[in-house]
């Protein structure tokens, strides 16, 4: 078996859908494209009856191409060429996150009468991967875009929010929706009302440890919807939720070496070709990882990479059979969130082959 090779478990995303279909029952579910747009993956998503949310005109193509209506996407990026824009209202996209004046006058041109909703700024909530500030403002800037967008004839329809990726604490949710109802409150003196609640990914998987329950983060969230001073259409944009756990990647060993007290060893893929998170993370992502021996006795190893770069690596201290020599086969799981998708031929090195199972049989 040629490698490095991500396989993608169809039954595991149906199953992890459904799942969060029956916690949040009163929550439409909108996949996130970024996290893995196989196309068998998506349009298994669809088939269960998923929505969809995009953050480009090719995102959307892919959608268009396999039946999914354009009205029922939600384009959450909030910050888009003028172009893509055009090109999602054309098709019939109907909603669209924003969060400055700016993106407001490119929706008024090339969206008019658009759908808008308005991302708000949260505290830092320590999630795994955080998301660093680059989107969002604070509840009077959002009131203020908001009155804004009816002014330019665009539809003041909702309020998005992200606490995050890999969110570990569950009333993570609780604060943000609290913003959320003082919006509200703040619009309804000027006689908007909002609609549209996405409350945006961030849901977390197995790595190394066990995340709470789906169920403790439904009830924070059904808790704080109902809260609200009226009911609203609410949404929820997973990626790495739905799809993660159903991947598992498999690599070989190319070279082992002992250097300064340390067992490194050298796999087909790293960083740059496959798990581009364990850069972003400063390498605390910790993806499990076994290998074909399967046993003791065990030993501390350093996972790195097959380019030259020394920032290649993504595991520090994996426990692995100590006898694992070259040509040997390791194999992660949890892979198939933000593995493929980020991966690049950097150094001369591809990304992973997609292998798509449906019931333990590989298609």
């Amino acid at each position: 078996m040629t490698t490095p090779r991500l396989v993608m478990d169809l039954g595991r995303i149906g199953a992890a859908y459904r799942a969060m279909r029956a916690a949040m029952p009163d929550v439409a579910v909108h996949y996130a494209m970024k996290c893995n747009p196989h196309p068998r993956v998506v349009g298994h998503l669809a088939g269960l009856g998923c929505g969809f949310e995009i953050a480009s005109a090719a995102e959307l193509e892919q959608l268009l191409g396999i039946g999914v209506p354009a009205d029922e996407i939600l384009y959450s990026n909030p910050v888009k060429p003028e172009a893509h824009i055009e090109k999602a209202h054309a098709a019939g996209v109907l909603r669209y996150a924003f969060d400055s004046a700016d993106e407001l006058a490119k929706l008024e041109r090339a969206a008019p009468g658009a759908s808008v909703y308005v991302r708000l700024a949260v505290p830092d909530l320590h999630s795994e991967v955080p998301s660093e500030g680059k989107f969002g403002v604070d509840l009077g800037t959002a009131a203020q875009l908001l009155l804004a967008a009816r002014d330019r004839g665009l539809d003041p329809h909702g309020v998005t929010f992200h606490v995050g990726s890999q969110m570990l604490h569950p009333r993570a949710w609780a604060q943000p929706l609290d913003m959320v109802g003082e919006l509200m409150d703040k619009l309804a003196a000027e006689d908007v009302r909002l609609s549209l609640v996405d409350l945006g990914g961030g849901f977390p998987v197995r790595y190394c440890t066990d995340p709470p329950p789906l169920e403790e983060y439904a009830a924070v969230i059904n808790a704080g919807l109902a809260a609200l001073r009226h009911p609203v259409h609410a949404v929820v944009e997973p990626g790495r939720a739905l799809v993660a756990e159903a991947g598992t990647l498999v690599s070989t060993v190319i070279g082992v070496a002992d250097r300064m007290g340390k067992r490194w060893v050298h796999l087909d893929v790293g960083a740059f070709n496959g798990f581009m998170e364990s850069l972003e993370t400063g390498n605390q992502l910790r993806f499990p990882v076994g290998d074909e021996h399967g046993g003791a006795p065990r030993r501390r190893m350093q996972l790195t990479g097959p380019t030259c770069d020394s920032q290649d690596t993504i595991l520090f201290d994996a426990e692995l059979s100590r006898d694992l020599a070259t040509g040997d086969r390791v194999h992660f799981g949890s892979a198939g969130a933000y593995t493929t998708v980020y991966a690049s031929s950097f150094n001369g090195f591809e990304p992973p082959i997609v292998d798509i199972q449906e019931d333990g049989e590989q298609q």
